[in-house]
C-alpha cells in the first residue's frame, strides 16, 4: 500500500481529535504556553529569524518529512482565507513545539481531546526545527497566486535515472522535521495534520535516521548505507559567504516575498544495496572516487585532502575514473555549481516485487534556483554517473521555503498572501 494511503488512513483514526483551521487559530492565540521546563533547555534552536530553522542549522540526527494537499473548497477567496489561517495556526504550533512546549489550546478539559497529541510531552526540544515549504501546485487558480509563483520554481524536468512513484511525490505544502529524537520530529508532522483536518490531507511522508550529509564544521562526516562518507565537501551552514552565493534567495529573484528564502529538492533514492554489497571493493571505491574507510580521494591520503582530477595512473587512466561520482558532482567541474545537502538514510521494509531492502538516501538540498544547480547537477550526474547502476529515485518534491517567521505574531509566508 502507498505511503499516501497510509496518511490518509492514520489520519481518519486522528479525526476524531482533530481542530478546524479557524477555530484552532483563534483558540492558539489565546493560549496559555505550557512549557516543559522551568528553565531554558541546552538543545532549543531558536524559531524566529531572519531565515528558516532547518537549513544552515547543523543536521540533527532523525528526520520526519511529509508534504500536504489542500482541501479547502469554495472560490478563491474563501481558499486563501483557509490557507492564511491554516498557515497562521501551523506557524504558532511550530513555534511551540520547536521551544519544547506543548501545541497551544485546550490540553485539560476532560470533555475534549487535548490540543496536543502527548507523545512528546516532557521530551526536550531535541533541536527541533521545522522548516516549511510550497509546492508548485500552490501556484495554479484555487488561491489566485499564479502571478506570485517564482520563475526558479519550475517544476523539475524528468532527470534520469528516475521512475518516479506519484504516491510519492509533489504536493502544495511541505513540512522538513528535523530533531535528535525522533519522537519529536515525528510529533511534529503528525501534529501539523491534526491541527490541519479540515484544511489539508497528508499526501506522502519519510521518516529518515542517520543524517547522511554534515553541514557543519563542528560535525563529523557520517556515512550513507552504502559505507561511504557522505558529504565531506558540503557547504557549512556558517560559512555565509557561500550560503549567501548558493543557498539563500536574494536581490535576484522575481518575486520579492521570497528574499532571505531557500529551494528545497527532495529525492527518495532507493539504493540496490544487495547488489553493491558484492562489488568487490575496488570498484565500490572507483564508483565513488574515495577510499571508503578514510574517505580521502583516490588522489590522497585524509579525508579532506583537494582531489586532483588530472593525475593518472601507471597505466595512464584518470586515478579518479571519469564517470566517478565525486568526479562528476565536483564544483570544479560544474563551473563552481553547490548545493547544500541535508539527506537521511531510510529503510522501510522490503521491496515487494524483488524481496530486496527498501533502503537508501532521501536526498535533500538547498539552493537559490534548482533550475541552474540540482536540475544542472543532475542531468549530468543521471547520464554518467557510475552510481547509477546502483541507485534509482522513486521520490520526488520541489518546494519554495519563503524566509524566516520575524517575531512571534507573523506567519510563514505572510508576505505571499498579503
Amino acid at each position: 500500500m502507498s505511503e499516501r494511503h497510509h496518511s490518509r488512513r492514520g489520519l481518519l483514526a486522528l479525526g476524531g481529535a482533530a481542530l478546524a483551521g479557524g477555530a484552532a487559530a483563534g483558540a492558539l492565540t489565546g493560549c496559555r504556553q505550557e512549557s516543559h521546563a522551568a528553565d531554558a533547555p541546552a538543545d532549543l534552536v531558536p524559531f524566529y529569524g531572519t531565515h528558516q530553522a532547518g537549513i544552515a542549522t547543523p543536521a540533527q540526527d532523525r528526520l520526519a518529512f511529509a508534504t500536504y494537499d489542500i482541501t479547502a473548497t469554495g472560490g478563491v477567496k474563501e481558499k486563501r482565507a483557509a490557507l492564511r489561517a491554516l498557515l497562521r495556526t501551523w506557524t504558532a504550533a511550530a513555534a511551540a513545539m520547536t521551544q519544547g512546549r506543548t501545541v497551544p489550546g485546550d490540553n485539560a478539559n476532560l470533555s475534549a481531546p487535548p490540543a496536543d497529541t502527548g507523545e512528546a510531552y516532557g521530551l526536550s526540544p531535541a533541536n527541533l526545527t521545522i522548516t516549511f515549504g510550497l509546492g508548485p501546485s500552490l501556484f495554479d487558480d484555487r488561491f489566485g497566486l499564479a502571478d506570485r509563483r517564482p520563475a526558479a520554481l519550475a517544476d523539475l524536468p524528468h532527470l534520469p535515472p528516475a521512475d518516479l512513484d506519484p504516491d510519492r511525490s509533489g504536493g502544495d505544502l511541505a513540512i522538513q522535521a528535523c530533531a535528535d529524537d525522533p519522537l519529536v520530529a515525528f510529533h511534529a508532522i503528525r501534529n501539523l495534520a491534526r491541527i490541519g483536518r479540515d484544511t489539508v490531507v497528508m499526501r506522502w511522508s519519510q521518516l529518515g535516521f542517520g543524517k547522511a550529509a554534515s553541514n557543519g564544521a563542528d560535525q563529523q562526516t557520517p556515512r550513507n548505507l552504502m559505507g561511504f562518507k557522505d558529504g565531506t565537501r558540503n557547504i557549512h551552514g556558517d560559512d555565509t559567504d557561500l550560503m549567501n552565493e548558493h543557498v539563500w534567495v536574494g536581490k535576484e529573484t522575481d518575486q520579492a516575498w521570497m528574499r532571505g528564502g531557500s529551494y528545497l529538492v527532495a529525492r527518495r533514492i532507493q539504493m540496490r544495496i544487495e547488489g553493491w554489497d558484492r562489488d568487490y571493493l575496488a570498484d565500490q571505491q572507483n564508483v565513488f572516487g574515495r577510499h571508503k574507510y578514510s574517505g580521502a580521494p583516490l588522489t590522497g591520503s585524509k579525508e579532506f585532502d583537494t582531489p586532483d582530477f588530472k593525475a593518472k595512473g601507471a597505466d595512464g587512466r584518470p586515478v579518479i575514473p571519469a564517470n566517478a561520482h565525486m568526479r562528476l558532482a565536483a564544483h570544479e567541474n560544474n563551473g563552481g555549481i553547490r548545493i547544500l545537502r541535508r539527506g537521511y538514510s531510510f529503510t522501510d521494509g522490503i521491496v515487494p516485487s524483488s524481496g530486496e531492502l527498501d533502503a537508501g538516501l532521501f536526498f535533500i538540498a538547498f539552493q537559490k534556483d534548482p533550475r541552474e544547480q540540482f536540475v544542472a547537477l543532475q542531468r549530468k550526474l543521471g547520464m554518467n554517473d557510475a552510481l547509477n547502476e546502483y541507485i534509482q529515485h522513486v521520490g520526488s518534491g520541489l518546494f519554495a521555503c519563503p524566509p524566516g517567521v520575524s517575531a512571534p505574531g507573523r506567519t510563514w509566508a505572510e508576505e505571499l498572501l498579503a
